[in-house]
């Protein structure tokens, strides 16, 4: 019996990377392997016809998977005993992809959010679920927390939020964690402007906010430095060779999402 999932606005765009990540794992020549999306997909009542159809979304979204995976594993190789944040987790599965990397993990996200998470995945330790909103401090009291290195992944989240959002959720990581690494996905303000997902028109997902660059959000962000930008195009490159041509022209790089590092000082 299939689970009925009902979710509108920014949640709802869980969905439809999950189903991205399981599509792409079945296909002969995958760049990613996510069986976890396989198997939740299969037990979701839920019609994909749109997240099926919209192929830029779903590219984006195996290059932003073969990004992170890669910059996080290289992380969780220095710094073994980091506690991980994953803001606005969704339905994401990296912290199995991880297993065994990191001391502790804690996917946040809205408590409607985790609630159809905890459906499919129970997580008890060393994987932790928290519902609550990132511009809640209070989150972290839920976070077993003994001065250790904290790295927080943000990913698929700041471009539905606003500015003052942005700030908030880096506000919060300063006052509560005493070595933090952030590795938050940025937006182009002309795409913010200009692009529209077909997969979730019609929700009240948005796109709200971008920045060109690390070098502009460190302008804004108070008590963090940037360290540096790689690029979606990076992913890009395992998925459509032409990419190793197109993605050095500047107008391509300008307007590829980025990950952001950004270190607390």
């Amino acid at each position: 019996m299939k689970e009925k999932v009902k979710v509108t606005g920014v949640p709802e765009t869980m969905i439809q990377t999950l189903y991205a990540r399981a599509k792409e794992t079945k296909k002969d020549d995958a760049k990613i392997k996510d069986d976890i999306a396989v198997d939740i997909v299969e037990k979701i009542d839920y019609d994909f016809s749109k997240a099926e159809n919209d192929k830029t979304m779903g590219s984006g979204v195996i290059a932003r998977t073969i990004v992170l995976d890669t910059m996080v594993q290289q992380y969780l190789n220095e710094h073994p005993d980091t506690i991980v944040v994953n803001i606005g987790c969704g339905l994401d599965t990296r912290c199995y992809r991880m297993k065994g990397k990191y001391s502790l993990w804690y996917n946040l996200d809205l408590p409607e959010t985790i609630d159809i998470r905890s459906r499919f995945l129970e997580e008890k330790g060393p994987i932790y679920q928290i519902g609550k909103s990132a511009m809640d401090i209070t989150y972290t009291d839920s976070i077993t927390y003994n001065d250790e290195n904290v790295l927080v992944i943000v990913e698929g989240l700041s471009m539905y939020l606003s500015e003052a959002d942005v700030k908030k959720i880096f506000s919060i990581i300063k006052k509560s964690f005493k070595t933090a690494t952030v590795m938050i996905e940025t937006m182009s303000p002309f795409l913010v402007k200009h692009i529209k997902e077909k997969s979730i028109e019609g929700s009240n997902a948005k796109f709200k906010w971008g920045v060109k660059n690390g070098r502009e959000l460190e302008k804004i962000i108070l008590h963090f430095n940037w360290k540096k930008d790689v690029s979606l195009v990076e992913g890009m490159k395992k998925i459509k060779p032409i990419y190793n041509v197109i993605g050095k022209l500047p107008v391509v790089q300008s307007m590829s999402n980025k990950i952001v590092v950004m270190e607390k000082r």
